[in-house]
């Protein structure tokens, strides 16, 4: 099935993540590796909140600009959505985007976690489950660092993106709420997964993924074993929690409207927010990357766009976070009128 195999590249990268999150000791003999937590790094505090949307407590990581406590100076916030199978910490623990907020130094960083959502409202939630992830971002993480931090709660100070799956989140969501984000993002980006699912339901395909099989299950119950420590949100720590149960595209008419190559179409050109996306020229997800360029390009829409070598990795994404920040502070700064 064409859509099983997209996920391949992504199950690449989650593995290399899983031993970067886990770490190595020094050690000639495998059996006696002990798995070590990502440092915390300076500036980043975790929050925990309840949101309505999806009826749970939550968590989000944030960077704070040095000097936060010391001033009264208003913030622009950059949201960066984490990949598949990845969670709130992967960013700015271990893809060094905490370190890149901290050069930058004049902007907040948002992670928040959302699972294996792919930051929608599910057309349909079962086994008691409220799975409105769209909603959950817009609304109450949005909501809650507006509340709590001092942002600029503007669109002109309001950049989202995102890698892999959250390269699509950042692209659906910001594109579907075109009057929050002045820029989005995309490193790695699975920009085609509505698009798929579309063709998937109109062909009468099975979408319902096959279980793993046992040894491939025996990997991920040992990373949930350390890793759901470090998640650490009551109910929605392993991977078999942190998959919404239900339906997330019940028509092909529910996918294409969350599909970045259709609604692109609806924004209006006034509120046409600047569009990055970046990919390995080894990553399978390179060429669904070229698509949505050509697709900008044939339509005039102004974007930015990179590839370098690298495939669907943390090494990849630890040189792209920065420059795909720099520039989004940019565009920022610039709307605020804080550039020449």
């Amino acid at each position: 099935m064409k859509e099983i195999d997209s996920f391949k590249p992504l199950l690449v990268g989650i593995a290399l993540l899983a031993q970067l999150i886990i770490g190595q000791a020094a050690a000639q003999n495998a059996s006696t590796l002990e798995p070590v937590a990502a440092p915390i790094p300076p500036g980043l505090e975790t929050v925990e909140f309840y949101s309505p949307a999806v009826d749970r407590r939550m968590k989000f990581d944030i960077v704070l600009p040095e000097g936060y406590y010391r001033s009264d100076v208003r913030y622009p916030v950059l949201y960066l959505l984490h990949g598949y199978m990845q969670n709130y910490t992967v960013w700015g623990r271990n893809l060094a985007a905490a370190f890149y907020a901290r050069e930058l130094n004049d902007l907040i960083v948002v992670m928040p976690d959302a699972g294996n959502s792919w930051f929608i409202n599910y057309a349909s939630s079962t086994a008691g489950q409220t799975n409105n992830w769209e909603d959950y971002i817009v609304n109450d993480v949005i909501g809650q660092v507006d509340k709590r931090y001092r942002t600029e709660p503007r669109r002109e100070a309001r950049a989202i993106a995102g890698l892999s799956m959250g390269g699509f989140g950042a692209y659906s969501l910001g594109l579907r709420h075109s009057e929050l984000f002045v820029s989005i993002g995309s490193t790695s980006g699975a920009l085609g997964h509505a698009r798929s699912a579309a063709a998937a339901i109109r062909a009468g395909a099975n979408r319902t993924a096959a279980p793993a099989d046992p040894q491939r299950q025996a990997r991920i119950d040992e990373a949930d074993a350390f890793i759901s420590k470090i998640i650490d949100v009551q109910g929605f720590s392993t991977q078999g929690e942190r998959t919404p149960k239900g339906v997330d595209f019940a028509t092909a008419e529910q996918a294409e409207a969350y599909d970045p190559f259709a609604i692109i179409y609806e924004v209006p050109r006034s509120q046409m927010p600047h569009i990055y996306m970046d990919s390995g020229t080894e990553d399978g997800l390179v060429q669904v990357a070229r698509e949505m360029a050509q697709l900008l390009m044939l339509n005039n829409v102004p974007f930015d766009y990179m590839q370098n070598h690298g495939s669907h990795n943390s090494e990849y994404w630890r040189r792209s976070i920065g420059h795909m920040m720099t520039i989004q502070n940019e565009v920022m700064q610039r709307a605020l009128g804080k550039r020449p």
